[in-house]
């Protein structure tokens, strides 16, 4: 007769086998979700894109007035960074993104992957919250606003920050 003990490893070593599983299959889950949520947002842009390929993006120099600042609307598009852009051109959550990067001294040295850019943006950090600012930081970081050095963290490039 097999001892109480040998029946209780038994049961535990199998349960730990279907939470690997699990999670295995969860970070799959995990990455085409991303990847399904990043493919949305791009053909929203692209749909609401200007035609022609011709993006008409004021710029706005560092010197200049907030109030002449124009308004971008939320999930509007993210300009590709050039000389004379301050974040002020940037929809009110890429701001906040840029804003939490730079830090309250605007130093742009602050290094956070994204749990740590949502918890400074005062979000949950689940999962759902995560990757929208993943999504938003990547987007960031391909328009040449932010710096990804390593995958998934991100920081503000000189220049280019809050003040800039």
């Amino acid at each position: 007769m097999p001892s109480v003990m040998g029946l209780l490893e038994e049961r535990e070593r199998a349960a730990r086998q279907r939470v690997e599983a699990l999670q295995a299959e969860l970070r799959e889950a995990e990455s085409v979700w991303e990847r399904l949520v990043i493919a949305r947002e791009t053909v929203a842009e692209v749909l609401t894109g200007p035609r022609g390929g011709d993006e008409k993006v004021p710029v706005v120099t560092a010197t200049e007035r907030p109030a002449r600042v124009p308004a971008a609307a939320p999930g509007s598009m993210v300009p590709h960074w050039r000389e004379g852009l301050v974040p002020a051109v940037l929809a009110p959550d890429y701001q906040r993104i840029m804003d939490a990067l730079a830090g309250r001294n605007g130093s742009c040295g602050e290094v956070m992957d994204c749990r740590q850019l949502a918890a400074a943006l005062g979000l949950e950090p689940v999962q759902a919250k995560v990757e929208g600012v993943r999504s938003k930081a990547k987007r960031l970081a391909a328009r040449g606003w932010l710096a990804e050095e390593q995958p998934g963290m991100f920081s503000v490039l000189a220049g280019r920050g809050v003040g800039s």
